[in-house]
């Protein structure tokens, strides 16, 4: 059987005979010669994307990192040595990436996936994930893709069209919001909704920190503008979303989840109170909003980026017959109840970014209907509605933010080079335009 026919073989899941050649069953589905293999790319050869390649590895049955891309050389060479390292052990983890499926570029998605593989690993900026995703659907790819899955409501709505695509296509499609996953908020989650504390009337979710990694380059440490905001990435919104999208999601994911849906609309207040610095570029260190659900019930979200505050990573739910407590440390997963009984969750405490892999690599070997790709997007654009409230200090409807959200995106994506303009650009000083509520719009008239 030809590596194309192979490769169809896998995209639809489908059970065929080859005329000649041996069978073998790999759980409900057989491989024509005798192959299982299923061949990966990566694209986002970051920490995100180093470990979730490294998870896809250590899944079982026999997996092949054929080809890799970013946008820089020495990103790329960085993430395979530690890919290498944190597969060693790992009997059917095969590494086989030769100098010719090294790409480098904003075009390196592309050519990763025009290789010869069956599933790509999305894991760049997210503000790349909508036209990445879209392009690896097109070409009948499964998918991994990391979140937020965009940081604005175009590329919300291009996600969703493309994850309509796949559908269509039987393409599996996993998205990074592993505490889906996580035997403690599985479990608890559950209960809940077999209403062992009764209606949940109002989430709290919080992902309250420190901060995350400082800014990576100076200025004369890069060549263009381009390349200095795509060093630090995390600090420009047309490629984070800022902190509220790009951590908190998972937190508006849970309430999400607990509360049955999406919200119907928000409010909220925000700033930058101390990460003033022009190497911060354009975020904000603090966000504060409170979500509506189309029943009345709230969400009360908080994350801050402050050292020396109160921490928290976390959810709550308050229910008519007591509380649920979640957190990504199992031990920390219990329900509350009114009688003053609690239980505690005491099961598997694997880690939920493995198992997130174990399941979409699962569904691709027996044929199962696979795809996370609306509940990714929607509760993307949560948390985008949520900056959008902050930024703009207004009230707003989801329905206007996802069909009147401005775009934040260049126009040119797919054509970017590093001598092209960012759609954000610094002052004569080095600082950038910092959104203002009661002035900055964020809707399109």
């Amino acid at each position: 059987m030809s590596n194309t026919s192979r490769r169809d073989f896998l995209k639809h899941t489908s059970v065929a005979a080859a005329s000649a050649g041996v069978l073998a069953s790999v759980g409900s589905r057989a491989f024509a010669d005798g192959d299982d293999t299923i061949r990966i790319g990566l694209v986002g050869c970051g920490g995100r994307g180093t470990g979730a390649a490294a998870q896809a590895l250590s899944t079982t049955g026999n997996v092949k990192l054929v080809a890799m891309g970013d946008a820089f050389a020495d990103q790329l060479e960085n993430s395979l040595k530690n890919i290498e390292r944190q597969t060693r052990k790992v009997e059917d983890a095969h590494i086989a990436v030769d100098d010719d499926h090294k790409f480098v570029g904003f075009d390196a998605y592309r050519k990763v996936i025009a290789s010869d593989i069956d599933l790509v690993i999305l894991a760049t900026p997210p503000g790349f994930r909508p036209l990445h995703f879209e392009h690896a659907v097109a070409n009948g790819k499964h998918v991994f893709m990391e979140k937020p899955v965009a940081t604005d409501a175009g590329g919300v709505r291009q996600v969703l069209e493309a994850a309509r695509v796949a559908k269509e296509k039987n393409l599996k499609v996993g998205v990074g919001l592993q505490r889906h996953h996580q035997p403690c908020y599985l479990d608890l989650v559950e209960r809940v909704k077999n209403g062992e504390i009764g209606d949940v009337l109002a989430m709290r979710v919080y992902w309250n920190g420190g901060g995350v990694w400082e800014p990576r380059r100076t200025r004369d440490q890069v060549a263009s503008e381009m390349e200095y905001q795509m060093r630090s990435w995390y600090y420009y919104n047309w490629l984070c979303g800022d902190h509220i999208c790009e951590q908190h999601i998972h937190n508006l994911d849970v309430g999400n989840w607990i509360l049955g849906g999406y919200p119907v609309k928000a409010n909220g207040m925000g700033g930058r109170q101390v990460r003033t610095d022009k190497r911060y570029g354009e975020i904000y260190d603090h966000h504060a909003v409170e979500y509506t659900f189309a029943d009345g019930r709230t969400m009360i979200s908080q994350c801050r980026h402050i050292r020396g505050c109160w921490n928290s990573v976390s959810e709550h739910g308050h229910g008519t017959k007591g509380m649920v407590h979640l957190s990504s440390n199992p031990r920390s997963c219990k329900l509350e109840y009114a009688n003053g009984d609690e239980y505690q969750f005491k099961g598997d405490t694997k880690t939920p970014y493995q198992i997130e892999h174990d399941d979409l690599f699962a569904a691709i070997r027996e044929g199962r209907s696979y795809n996370e790709a609306v509940n990714g997007a929607m509760s993307t654009m949560t948390s985008i509605l949520g900056r959008m409230c902050t930024y703009s200090g207004k009230e707003i409807t989801m329905d206007e933010a996802l069909n009147k959200g401005s775009s934040i995106m260049p126009s040119n994506l797919a054509d970017l080079t590093f001598e092209s303009t960012p759609p954000t650009v610094p002052d004569e000083n080095g600082f950038y335009p910092i959104p203002m509520p009661g002035k900055t719009e964020v809707l399109d008239s």
